[in-house]
């Protein structure tokens, strides 16, 4: 470990007393400290930082820097943290690999990550830090305007970095409530961190899965009443992971004919039929490194179904009119509106294709589960129209908002969109009134007043919460641009349950 470095022996015991630092730490932020500044003062480097992923795995931020020798923690809260498009780091993350480098200041490689500096940076060791369960957890990295040989400090940083991360878990065991039950609190993602709309629990639940499984290469099957978005939720695995830079595909199973489908995925060479004068690639090549969606898989003839399989199970095709195959890297992601189950059970889906299509299910909610998004996606469609109409974007009634909300939506999404674009073309003023929608709403039971009643609640918590917002969760601005009397909005927000995360998040 120690024959790459200069002065071994003082090194080994430079190393000792950092571990022994590390083990004396009483909290994590002090801990991460004396982390980054005894990797600064081992590799005599001018920064030192530390990278760590979330709970989901899905942002890399920046935690600790140590710049000549002054410690700095980033203010995660106010500041875009998120390093993902950083192709170095996420080569480290990735491939799990220690990355060293040398003339930084002559190669291509981007390092806006590194502060900024008179003298150019020349030197760069990035390390991947592994957890207890040997998982990569983040990175330490660490760069000098000076040549340096940082190669060999690389096993050591490893193994201090597992230590820390190892000291972490200890001392939050330590907090643990003295009956030795852990409370914990599960922080769902945001939606808009994939270019979703949505705050409701349910669309929170989702994206959870989604950043789960977005940077793995999992086939993921996308379910769902129609409308509800798969297409748009598909689009974001392909853009918030790692073949984002690649070709996204989508090709819907129920709007080519059989005989046409085959041709269209797999492609043909010349001569394989009756006006064949080409040949011709197949959606499966052109998504080659990329995405390719197969939408409304459920209505995927039988024939082709035992094909794809093969496509799952060998990472291969075969062209019509070949006699070989050859190997593709693409992630498949399936979407569908039927229940593939009892497709099964009717003989019209093959079981063993159900089961590698279904290796990350993903249940998309209908609108009418998702209460608090109906008026944040009303607006968002409202904006979208009024952009492309080049037109000022009208206000919402109240009463509008109350007719949009007491309607079930069968078509989702989808169907909320056109309401939507329909009222802005029906709208001549500058407010948007309930006779613009003219929605078909059922009479209401005993049961539909009470769901009328939650549904109002809920247009009432997204008023303020937007209003909070708004105003940076100033009370006092708030209530007068409400017209309420501050105590009133208080109470309000007690009834409503609104916590300052729901403000903030």
């Amino acid at each position: 470990m120690f024959t790459l470095v200069p002065q071994p022996l003082a090194y080994a015991e430079a190393l000792l007393a950092e571990f022994s630092t590390l083990s004396r730490s009483g909290d994590d932020v002090s801990l991460l400290g004396d982390f980054i500044r005894g990797i600064a003062r081992l590799s005599t480097c001018e920064v030192a930082q530390l990278y760590l992923l979330d709970t989901t795995h899905a942002r890399l931020e920046m935690y600790a820097e140590c710049l000549e020798e002054q410690l700095q923690f980033p203010d995660r809260a106010s500041v875009s943290c998120d390093y993902n498009d950083e192709q170095l780091l996420q080569y480290v993350l990735r491939q799990n690999r220690v990355v060293c480098l040398g003339a930084l200041s002559d190669s291509l490689h981007d390092t806006r990550f590194l502060p900024v500096r008179a003298a150019p940076w020349q030197s760069l060791l990035c390390v991947p830090l592994v957890d207890m369960q040997g998982a990569t957890a983040g990175l330490l990295l660490c760069a000098s305007v000076k040549h340096l040989d940082l190669k060999g400090f690389a096993e050591s940083f490893g193994h201090l970095g597992m230590f820390a991360l190892r000291q972490i878990h200890l001392l939050q065991c330590r907090q643990l409530p003295a009956d030795g039950l852990r409370q914990v609190t599960i922080t769902l993602p945001s939606a808009n961190r994939y270019g979703l709309i949505g705050k409701s629990d349910a669309m929170r639940q989702t994206c959870l899965l989604v950043s789960k499984v977005i940077n793995s290469p999992y086939t993921v099957l996308l379910c769902g009443e129609t409308g509800t978005g798969k297409e748009v939720v598909a689009q974001a695995l392909h853009d918030h992971g790692p073949r984002r830079t690649e070709a996204f595909i989508v090709q819907n199973c129920a709007a080519v004919p059989e005989h046409l489908l085959e041709s269209e995925l797999f492609g043909y060479r010349k001569g394989a039929f009756t006006g064949a004068d080409r040949d011709r690639p197949g959606l499966f090549d052109a998504a080659d490194r990329g995405t390719l969606l197969l939408d409304e898989i459920g209505d995927m003839p039988l024939s082709l179904q035992s094909k794809l399989l093969r496509v799952l199970q060998e990472g291969e095709i075969r062209p019509l009119g070949s006699n070989h195959t050859h190997k593709i890297d693409v992630r498949i992601i399936a979407a569908t509106h039927r229940d593939l189950k009892q497709l099964m059970n009717e003989g019209k889906f093959r079981e063993d294709l159900y089961y590698r299509l279904a290796q990350f299910p993903i249940q998309l909610p209908a609108l009418r589960q998702r209460g608090p998004d109906i008026i944040e996606l009303a607006r968002h469609f409202t904006d979208k129209a009024c952009a492309l109409l080049q037109r000022d974007v009208p206000r919402w009634s109240d009463a509008a908002l109350v007719h949009l909300a007491a309607y079930d939506f069968p078509g989702n999404v989808r169907e909320l969109k056109g309401i939507v674009e329909r009222a802005v073309l029906l709208c001549d003023g500058a407010e948007l009134l309930e006779e613009h929608f003219s929605l078909h709403i059922k009479d209401l039971s005993e049961e539909g007043r009470v769901s009328l009643r939650e549904r109002m609640e809920q247009i009432e918590r997204s008023l303020v919460i937007d209003c909070l917002r708004k105003n940076l969760g100033n009370q006092t601005l708030t209530a007068c641009e409400l017209g309420l009397p501050r105590r009133t909005l208080i109470y309000r927000m007690h009834r409503l349950k609104i916590s300052r995360r729901d403000v903030e998040a």
